[in-house]
C-alpha cells in the first residue's frame, strides 16, 4: 500500500478527485494546508482522511514553513506527494527532500501559462482549448517533467 499525502491551499476540488478515485494499492494518508480555514479539511476529515494544517504567514521565511511542513508530511512516510491546488513557491530544499515523489497538477498545457492566473492569461491569448498537467516538481517553477496532460 503506498502512502500519498496531498497538500492544498483552498477548497480541494483535485484532493477530492483523488480521494475519490479510490487508487488501488494507495491509500491517502493525510490532506495537509498551509491555510487552516481552507474548506478541503473539512472535506477530508468529513471523509476520515487526517488533516492538518499550518499557517505560512506565521513562520519568519519559506524556508522554516518548508522545514516545518516537511515534518507533519515525513510523520505520514509518503511515498508520494501531491500538490492539489498548493498555492506556495517551495524551497529547493524541500524539492529535494522529495524528489522522484513529488508531483503537481497545473491548471495548463505546459509549458504555457506557468504560474499563476492561467485560465485568464489562456483566454487573453485566444486559445481554443485549455487544460491541466501532472508533472514532476523541479526547483523551477511549473518546469519539471510532464507525466500527464489532457485537454479540457
Amino acid at each position: 500500500m503506498k502512502n500519498i499525502v496531498i497538500l492544498i491551499s483552498g477548497r480541494g476540488s483535485n484532493m477530492q478527485a483523488i480521494v475519490e478515485a479510490a487508487i488501488p494499492n494507495a491509500r491517502i494518508a493525510a490532506v495537509l494546508s498551509n491555510r487552516a480555514d481552507a474548506a478541503g479539511l473539512a472535506w477530508a476529515a468529513a471523509r476520515g482522511v487526517a488533516t492538518d494544517s499550518l499557517e505560512h504567514k506565521t513562520f519568519g521565511s519559506r524556508l522554516e514553513f518548508d522545514q516545518a511542513m516537511m515534518q507533519k508530511i515525513d510523520a505520514y512516510q509518503p511515498d508520494l506527494v501531491v500538490l492539489a491546488g498548493f498555492m506556495r513557491i517551495l524551497t529547493p530544499g524541500f524539492v529535494a527532500h522529495y524528489a522522484g515523489r513529488l508531483i503537481n497538477i497545473h491548471p495548463s498545457l505546459l509549458p504555457a501559462f506557468t504560474g499563476l492566473h492561467t485560465h485568464q492569461r489562456a483566454i487573453d491569448a485566444g486559445c481554443k482549448v485549455a487544460g491541466v498537467t501532472v508533472h514532476q516538481v523541479t526547483a523551477e517553477l511549473d518546469h519539471g517533467p510532464i507525466l500527464d496532460q489532457a485537454v479540457v
